[in-house]
């Protein structure tokens, strides 16, 4: 039985239809190996009883919620996870608000309001590790014994471990504040991307020599900072190498959040509102302030050159 991929954001858009579902929850940043091994399981069990597949999470992530500026930086914004999760197989995607109030809820009333009164739950998976409600108070013996209570199954899954290493987010995150891009390739089964919507920005790189497609991260900080060399698959299908810059551009100012710059080879696409995925193969330099816009335009030159050797262009 198929069914149609739906994102419902908050408890309250869902209604009847979405009622009784395979459920697993967390905040699955990155939809690494290990998250693809639990959603392997989520779609047995879905498919053996003919339920949607569901997926839980959270925004902001709870770490986050209570981290604040202090949170660590996200693999993926709330957009990429749910398309990436939806590419995994999962049917629906349901994103909660992670606020003071849904944080206050105990262990038993997030098991009660949220996954029995609002999601029907027929099955859940949850990873060895999950806690939940106030406190962190609930853990895999509760959710046990209300599935026993109420008529669900619930299973956990084991650590998903590569070379005796557990495959974590954080794990990810160090290895690309490393620029190890092959080995954070390895967890994640596919080379880190950060993907969107190309949007106007103030036209500089033109004047630079080296006109750029930007996107906007809204993070609250990004894993990756500094010049690379990139692959940017267009919204064609086409993937063109180019040189890319994620930062604050301090030699311009700065900007309060990230941004992602990127110069593409012998290309002047008009991209404005296009989605670009952009993948990082190789650091040339950390981001740096500059005295003047002529050293800047220098040293631009100068990755160029440097990405085009590494790409053999």
């Amino acid at each position: 039985m198929t069914f149609e991929h739906k994102f419902i954001r908050g408890l309250y858009n869902l209604g009847p239809t979405h009622f009784g579902n395979v459920v697993t929850m967390g905040s699955f940043d990155g939809v690494h190996l290990g998250h693809q091994a639990i959603i392997d399981q989520l779609k047995i069990q879905s498919e053996r009883l003919g339920q949607p597949s569901l997926v839980m999470i959270f925004e902001p992530q709870p770490h986050e919620f209570f981290s604040g500026d202090k949170a660590p930086a996200r693999l993926m914004r709330l957009g990429e996870k749910v398309q990436a999760l939806f590419e995994q197989g999962v049917d629906r995607v349901v994103c909660l608000p992670f606020n003071r109030r849904f944080s206050q809820l105990s262990s038993q009333e997030f098991i009660q309001n949220v996954l029995i009164n609002a999601l029907g739950v027929r099955y859940l998976v949850v990873g060895d590790d999950f806690r939940f409600g106030s406190a962190r108070s609930g853990g895999y013996p509760d959710l046990v014994a209300a599935g026993q209570s109420n008529g669900f199954q619930v299973t956990d899954t084991q650590s998903f471990l590569i070379d005796g290493q557990r495959v974590s987010s954080t794990r990810i995150r160090d290895l690309l504040q490393q620029n190890n891009f092959t080995q954070a390739a390895h967890l994640l089964g596919k080379p880190y991307t950060i993907s969107g919507r190309v949007v106007k920005g103030q036209q500089l790189g033109r004047q630079l020599g080296a006109p750029t497609a930007n996107v906007h991260l809204r993070r609250y900080s990004s894993p990756l900072a500094g010049v690379f060399a990139v692959t940017a698959k267009l919204a064609s299908n086409e993937s063109v190498a180019g040189v890319a810059n994620v930062g604050v551009r301090p030699t311009l100012g700065g900007d309060a959040k990230p941004i992602l710059e990127v110069h593409l080879f012998d290309r002047n696409d008009d991209l404005y509102g296009q989605n670009i995925t952009v993948e990082f193969n190789h650091q040339l330099r950390e981001e740096q302030r500059f005295e003047n816009l002529e050293a800047l335009k220098d040293q631009i030159q100068a990755d160029i050159v440097q990405a085009r050797t590494y790409f053999g262009l």
